[in-house]
């Protein structure tokens, strides 16, 4: 009837069991701390992922090292948390461990919005990626590197965030626009620059932005058309003879390569609506000039880039020298917008008498390099750059140190000493002990109130024979009853408490009837039954009241033994101090609060175990008062049931 050494052994490995899953479920609850934190004065961080494989852009071609735009609003990014001027941002590699270049375009907090650039080095084609970025150190220093973002290869960059002064360069080169524009509010990428076909930006004429006959070179801008135009040109330059010249022709993008020899165009694609954004994007090497349109191939022009080393223009185009012979036909094809077969094979040459008109409408984000950049590098930048970045840039949740493993408690916990680690781990066992108590004795109780209550329910339907249910199997005497008990319910009715008790008064009245001629129970045999049943009642309060003892030791101890540990690294402080001779905070401070971790341990395993021992003494008590009142309702049928009854009558209601 009492719980077994063996049973006892087995519902604490599952109270363990159980106890051990729950903390590890908890746990997923915590900001997840897979990775080495990069830096612990950074008390937020969150991955940035890149999708380039099939489920995401799909960009299958090299992309190699890249400049990510990074476009943070209230729904990705905790404004409150970080500095106000954010220049507390990080970038990190996935190893996390090497920092990235980056630099800010855009920053309001008040509004939540920002617009950062970051280096991302080696990005994968048709692959998944990844890399960090923290915040949340209102000490940090600003760490701003706009020339360190891009490559030595980038030549120019404009993201024309300036009012009432030049374009700056972003890049290491410095080249700097020579004339004012007016900026577009509202742009794609927070503000452009406003062409109106009058009003010409001009670029200048610096060695590193030389051209040399055949060299590679890369154009990547974003072209919003007011309207559509016949021959406007959206970059010029141009050098006697020789000339670039890239602009829309009745919505038709278009590369216009001159020289000597004559004026060679690309063919006629799909034409691009106005008012909407469209990434173009050219690229010179070995020979040929492709055309870009969204990162696809819209063009390409078999033709080299003249040496060019004048000023070039934005929005406009200086007049040619003189009208241009044509050249002879080359081969260009023009594929439409979405890199499908090329419909149709336009001329390739076109004589040019006069300069264009001037492009009228919005760009942003113009970047030139020295380098022939791959199809990758320029689908990488349509998508991640255009209207639907979601399709490349993901961000995953925060992760906060949370101060308990990092920050100020960090070096907290770096200056206890070794006999304070041996006092939080006494402390630790106690918990857990406390804790496995805890889980054993809320699951036990909780099982019994259950079972009680099915028990009473039998109970109180018995109408003639007080014995009905102290049988072996309850089947067909349970049907006597008016309630048909399965197995299941059956097996919870015998672990009652109150069926235990029932149990011992039924074997007492078996026993006399079965033994003896007795023809009624007198008033001596029902004060010996009830003694059986007090005692019964007694064992039954002390299963109840089992290992309660550990959790009355852990309330009572674990303060007291946090504060042995709390004086004893007051004490080793205060004696270091005295064998140094170095008496300042900074010497007091961290020895004093490492010694308080001890008491902080202390009341870790006192408090939730107070709360529980409440909890479970007030459950105790109701399943005892219980026992108590089922003994005298048990002690009051027998009396009436048995009090006048033949053996006779006793034994055919038996059977």
């Amino acid at each position: 009837m009492s719980m077994g050494v063996s049973d006892l052994r087995r519902r604490m490995k599952n109270a363990a069991a159980g106890l051990v899953l729950g903390f590890a479920a908890a746990m997923t609850l915590f900001p997840s701390t897979a990775n080495a934190w990069w830096n612990d004065e950074w008390q937020l961080r969150k991955k940035i992922n890149i999708d380039a494989s099939a489920t995401g852009a799909n960009i299958t071609d090299p992309i190699g090292t890249v400049p990510v735009l990074v476009r943070l609003h209230s729904g990705n990014f905790r404004f409150s948390l970080a500095k106000d001027d954010g220049s507390d941002l990080r970038f990190v590699a996935t190893d996390d461990k090497t920092p990235l270049k980056h630099h800010i375009e855009k920053w309001d907090a008040l509004l939540g919005e920002a617009l950062v650039w970051v280096s991302v080095p080696n990005v994968a084609p048709g692959a998944k990626s990844d890399f960090w970025i923290y915040y949340g150190n209102k000490k940090a220093a600003a760490a701003n590197d706009s020339k360190g973002t891009y490559d030595a290869d980038t030549a120019l960059v404009y993201h024309f965030n300036e009012r009432g002064t030049p374009a700056i360069d972003a890049s290491v080169w410095a080249n700097n626009a020579q004339s004012v524009g007016q900026p577009a509010d509202g742009s794609l990428i927070g503000t452009g620059l406003r062409l109106d076909g009058r009003n010409i930006v001009t670029l200048p004429a610096s060695p590193s932005l030389g051209m040399a006959e055949g060299a590679p070179f890369t154009l990547s801008v974003w072209i919003k058309p007011a309207a559509v135009q016949p021959n406007a040109a959206l970059y010029s330059r141009r050098d006697g003879a020789n000339g670039l010249v890239i602009g829309m022709d009745n919505g038709v993008p278009f590369v216009e390569v001159s020289n000597a020899a004559g004026t060679q165009r690309t063919g006629a694609g799909a034409p691009i609506a106005a008012n909407s954004w469209n990434h173009l994007a050219v690229v010179a090497a070995s020979g040929t000039v492709t055309l870009h349109l969204n990162g696809a191939s819209y063009a390409v022009l078999n033709a080299s880039v003249p040496a060019l080393t004048g000023v070039a223009r934005l929005g406009g185009d200086a007049p040619p020298p003189a009208a241009a012979p044509a050249a002879p036909a080359a081969d260009a094809a023009a594929p439409p917008a979405d890199g499908g077969t090329p419909a149709a094979e336009a001329p390739a040459s076109v004589p040019v008498a006069a300069a264009m008109a001037g492009f009228v409408g919005d760009i942003d984000e113009l970047q030139i390099s020295k380098i022939a950049r791959s199809p990758g590098f320029i689908k990488f930048t349509a998508v991640e750059q255009g209207t639907e970045p979601a399709k490349l840039i993901a961000f995953s949740n925060d992760e906060e140190t949370a101060s308990w493993l990092s920050g100020h408690f960090a070096i907290i916990l770096k200056a206890v000493t070794i006999d304070g680690w041996i006092v939080i781990a006494l402390l630790i066992v106690m918990a857990i002990a406390s804790w496995i108590v805890t889980w054993d004795r809320v699951s036990y109780m909780k099982k019994q109130a259950k079972a009680n209550d099915r028990f009473m329910k039998s109970f109180r339907q018995l109408s003639d024979n007080l014995t009905a249910l102290d049988r072996g199997e309850i089947d067909e005497n349970a049907a006597v009853l008016g309630s048909k008990l399965s197995e299941e319910e059956a097996q919870m009715v015998r672990a009652s408490s109150l069926y235990r008790i029932y149990h011992v008064g039924s074997e007492q009245i078996s026993n006399r009837f079965a033994n003896s001629d007795m023809i009624r129970l007198n008033g001596a045999s029902i004060s010996a039954i009830r003694a059986a049943l007090d005692s019964m009642f007694v064992k039954e309060s002390q299963r109840l009241n089992k290992l309660m003892v550990v959790l009355t030791i852990s309330i009572s101890g674990g303060p007291f033994l946090g504060l042995l540990g709390t004086v004893v690294g007051v004490m080793i402080t205060f004696a270091a101090i005295a064998e140094s001779g170095d008496v300042n905070v900074n010497a007091i401070a961290p020895g004093i609060a490492a010694a308080l971790v001890a008491t902080i341990a202390g009341l870790f395993v006192a408090i939730p175990a107070l709360f529980a021992y409440n909890y479970l003494v007030t459950r105790i008590g109701e399943l005892t008062s219980d026992m108590q009142v089922f003994i005298d309702e048990f002690v009051t049928k027998m009396a009436e049931f048995y009090s006048s009854e033949s053996i006779a009558d006793h034994r055919q209601a038996a059977e």
